[in-house]
């Protein structure tokens, strides 16, 4: 029997296709809307018209699939886009249940727009399984949402016992992992139903792509209502953004490997600095997540942290105004370094601390970040 191939061998290589026309080895980007019947005006080929589907999409789902384990896999073209998308392939009326701390722009969603489509939301600590458990509505609740770690405080979630409590009460669990990614966890194996990544983030990794992804444990009901709403609701990713992400995909293995590495260098240099009040990172030991992060993430803790400046909010902002080699910008996952003052961002209502800055760790030097925000906060006090 063959064995499969390691997962970097996947990526690497795209999933091994080979253009049947050409040779070539990167996949050509077939631009065309619509494509021609057979004879017996039937679509033998596969494709029939670009908005349902299109064969660079249908690629990386295929890579993406394979890297997580799923059995069906939907491409968007945001994040944004396949997160609502887990939402809304929901049989309704329905209940879900989300942490409290999560990415903000989805969590406005279901706060502002969810309700009037028939999703009613409770947010509890996301790490904590007993308030997911108590917040249950059974034979109402159809869902339970989990990101993790969560953006921006990287708060971490017990995925296999969050699953339990979603399978005794007949819902599906959900799992956010942007910034885990498949390289360090894997959702379905620990008991996830769908798995959602923002690929705009690590899966494309350089700062010129929006895409957003679905992965379904099982090719059933559920997923298939995913499909038909991104069919029907244009939500696919065009055939040149697609391309983007395939290519950025070949790299994913290297470069989180390396962002968490070099973060896990920063977190323990600032971890009891004399201007930090508390660096938030599951890979310290001495963070509360660390103990389930070190179960559930294999090689890394991801290239996200965040450090919150003593002196308040304006002495956070002050120190990002510092940063040379850090932008300050939104976003992560890329190989360039970002820092963002999460609470302007998200505003009134934010559970996200003032004082806090949330560090995306790029490819850069480990040394030459550190001493961009030694300087930074030297010059801030």
């Amino acid at each position: 029997m063959h064995k499969p191939h390691a997962p970097e061998t996947i990526v690497a290589q795209a999933g091994g296709a080979i253009d049947a026309a050409t040779g070539a080895i990167i996949p050509p980007i077939h631009l065309a809307t619509t494509y021609e019947r057979d004879p017996d005006n039937q679509y033998s080929k596969g494709f029939a018209y670009s908005r349902p589907d299109n064969p660079l999409t249908r690629q990386v789902e295929d890579v993406l699939g394979a890297l997580e384990g799923g059995a069906r896999t939907l491409i968007y073209g945001s994040g944004m886009a396949a997160a609502t998308s887990a939402f809304l392939a929901l049989e309704r009326p329905t209940h879900v249940v989300a942490p409290t701390v999560m990415y903000w722009g989805l969590k406005k969603w279901l706060v502002e727009d969810a309700p009037s489509l028939g999703i009613r939301s409770t947010f509890v600590d996301g790490t904590s399984l007993d308030a997911t458990a108590q917040a249950i509505e059974p034979g109402s609740t159809r869902m339970i949402w989990v990101e993790t770690p969560a953006n921006p405080t990287w708060g971490v979630t017990d995925i296999r016992g969050a699953a339990d409590i979603a399978h005794k009460a007949g819902a599906v669990l959900a799992v956010d992992s942007t910034v885990a990614t498949p390289v360090l966890t894997q959702p379905i194996a620990l008991g996830a139903d769908v798995v959602m990544h923002s690929a705009t983030k690590y899966l494309n990794g350089h700062s010129d792509v929006l895409a957003g992804a679905l992965v379904f444990a099982r090719a059933d009901a559920y997923a298939e209502r995913a499909a038909r709403n991104r069919g029907m609701l244009g939500a696919i990713i065009g055939p040149m953004e697609a391309s983007l992400l395939l290519r950025g995909m070949r790299t994913l293995h290297l470069r989180v490997r390396h962002q968490s590495a070099s973060a896990l260098e920063i977190a323990r240099h600032f971890a009891g600095h004399p201007r930090i009040e508390a660096v938030l990172y599951p890979g310290l030991a001495g963070d509360p997540g660390h103990a389930i992060a070190s179960r559930q993430m294999m090689g890394g803790f991801s290239g996200m942290l965040s450090v919150r400046v003593k002196g308040g909010e304006a002495a956070a902002i002050r120190t990002a105004a510092n940063l040379k080699i850090w932008k300050r910008a939104t976003s992560l996952g890329g190989v360039e370094s970002l820092v963002e003052h999460r609470a302007s961002v998200e505003g009134p209502g934010t559970p996200c601390p003032p004082d806090l800055l949330r560090l995306s760790v790029g490819l850069e030097a480990p040394a030459d970040l550190i001493a961009d925000l030694e300087q930074a906060l030297i010059a801030n006090a």
